[in-house]
């Protein structure tokens, strides 16, 4: 059995990493160097930067974190925010980033998604997707940092998105994000049972409880957590140590 992967996610504004809830009322958290430096030393599997206003701002990813970010941290680095082209990509990777996240150029790009898993590889590109629920088991897809209503089903993008050579999918609840209530599971689920590659579980974790249901439950892949362990609340070790007595396999 493959181990589960703990991704803390470093949501990133005015080179400052920041929190919210539904997308909004930010506040801070740190230096994202620092921060990800302190997680990769205290056993995290991954890291995320998202570079939360980069595409909103028109403007590209914050390279020089990225590269600042490289230099500290040995383990895999995935950034995402900003990216429209393979230009940008290609600057990411150059500057240490090991994997991209695409969303909002994704969607308006399907053919980006297959022209990068082409040239760099898929195991490299990671598609996001913010989801919203409209009915009770139908979501919608937003983009521009959850601020724009697409009229793409999730269930049927996130198939679209394996197609066109997506090596992971890192699919957040907009309703639950911020709110420590726990994964969206039933969305968790549907998505992580209908794609064929890796799920990464974003948006409501509160405690480890909601950790183990990810996975348990919402068969995700990985699990994407920011406020549990920005503020805290809960450490990396505890929450491994929680997991694998409920037998969910880690990685120490």
């Amino acid at each position: 059995m493959l181990a589960k992967r703990i991704i803390p996610c470093l949501d990133v504004k005015d080179k400052r990493v920041v929190k919210g809830i539904h997308f909004l009322n930010l506040r801070d958290a740190g230096n994202p160097v620092e921060n990800a430096t302190f997680y990769s030393q205290a056993g995290a599997d991954e890291i995320v930067f998202l570079d939360i206003t980069a595409t909103i701002e028109k403007r590209k990813a914050i390279l020089n974190i990225v590269a600042k970010t490289a230099e500290q941290v040995f383990i895999p680095l995935t950034v995402g925010g900003g990216i429209k082209n393979l230009e940008d990509i290609r600057m990411l990777l150059k500057s240490g980033a090991d994997k991209v996240s695409i969303n909002t150029s994704a969607v308006k790009n399907p053919e980006l998604i297959r022209q990068a898993s082409e040239t760099f590889g898929s195991q490299c590109i990671v598609v996001a997707i913010d989801a919203k629920r409209i009915q009770n088991s139908s979501w919608q897809v937003y983009i521009n940092s959850g601020r724009t209503p697409t009229n793409l089903d999730v269930i049927a993008w996130a198939k679209e998105v394996e197609k066109l050579g997506a090596g992971e999918i890192l699919l957040t609840s907009m309703d639950r994000d911020g709110t420590k209530k726990g994964y969206d599971i039933p969305l968790l689920r549907i998505v992580s049972e209908t794609v064929n590659i890796p799920v990464i579980a974003s948006g409501g974790a509160g405690n480890p409880e909601h950790l183990y249901q990810a996975f348990a439950e919402g068969k995700a892949d990985a699990v994407l957590a920011a406020s549990i362990f920005h503020y805290g609340e809960f450490s990396l070790k505890e929450t491994k140590e929680f997991l694998q007595k409920k037998g969910i396999e880690m990685r120490f």
